[in-house]
């Protein structure tokens, strides 16, 4: 019996599926179902029953489960206290960034972690901050950078990176363009250019729109603030972006501070209450590299 005959077993289990289980151990599906047979011969039982499309559990793979659960388990605190002594940090981490994201120094803290950590596999997924908040508190991504409107995310711990105002920004021949404030009322009095529902910039901004009572026209959506701001440059709306995101973007727009918008969008780190040796070390590069470079 191998361990990695238990590990397929136990993500067949946990799947119901022999092609989501391959997918997640990330060999073939012949493979799985070779490695599961031969564990199944070497017991003398059936593990699942395969007559439908859902791969379940018999009464001998219900009991087989928890002790190959644990027998995996303690394979996992051996290798881990071996880890402890020699300093070696292991295993995967699945860290989620907002879409479209150009924060180079998260990039750069990456590239240092993985340079410290060699054995730690990192998978890097893209979502709206929405979605990264769920997949954190869910256990399937490790740290997040996201963009929100509330300070603290519940049940997670969160490091706050940047904390800004927002921005409207119009090319030189829009009507507003001789400003250098607008308030919202006259902001929203234009069609807009924004980011999706799900950002913490688009919460920020219909949290007060909603507050004053206004209703804006968005024009356009776009994930990326450089899509943003060009679409704006071309005249299908007013952009609004965040502080830093419109410094980039003076030389061909105008930035007018909105006035009456106190309500501030967040970049912040979220990770999971629950780290491991890998998520702390991964959470210090975090800490040391990003929150230094853009505070």
């Amino acid at each position: 019996m191998e361990l990695r005959q238990l590990e397929y077993f136990v993500a067949v289990a946990e799947e119901a599926n022999f092609t989501r289980a391959a997918e997640r151990v990330r060999i073939s599906q012949s493979g799985v179902s070779a490695q599961i047979r031969g564990l199944e011969r070497e017991l003398g039982a059936t593990l699942f029953d395969r007559s439908t499309r859902t791969a379940t559990l018999t009464d001998a793979g219900r009991a087989a489960l928890v002790h190959a659960r644990a027998a995996l388990a303690s394979a996992d605190a051996v290798r881990q206290a071996v880890d402890d002594v020699t300093g070696l940090v292991r295993g995967s981490l699945t860290v989620g960034m907002v879409t479209g994201c150009t924060i180079t120094p998260f990039f750069e803290a990456l590239a240092a972690f993985h340079q410290a950590h060699p054995a730690v596999e990192i998978t890097l997924v893209e979502e709206t901050s929405v979605r990264l908040l769920d997949a954190v508190r869910s256990g399937a991504v490790d740290l997040a950078l996201v963009g929100t409107a509330d300070a603290h995310a519940p049940g997670l711990n969160t490091v706050t990176v940047t904390s800004e105002r927002l921005v409207a920004l119009v090319p030189p021949a829009h009507p507003l363009a001789h400003r250098t404030t607008v308030a919202l009322a006259e902001l929203t009095a234009h069609r807009l250019v924004c980011m999706p529902e799900g950002t913490g910039i688009r919460t920020v901004l219909d949290r007060a729109c909603l507050r004053h009572h206004v209703r804006p026209t968005i024009a356009v959506q776009a994930s990326a603030a450089d899509a943003v701001a060009d679409l704006a440059a071309r005249g299908l709306g007013v952009a609004v972006l965040s502080e830093s995101m419109a410094g980039y973007y003076t030389s061909r727009l105008t930035a007018l501070r909105i006035e009456d918008v106190d309500e501030r969008a967040q970049l912040a780190l979220v990770w999971t209450a629950t780290p491991g040796p890998a998520l702390d070390r991964l959470v210090a590069q975090c800490r040391d590299i990003l929150v230094g470079a853009l505070r």
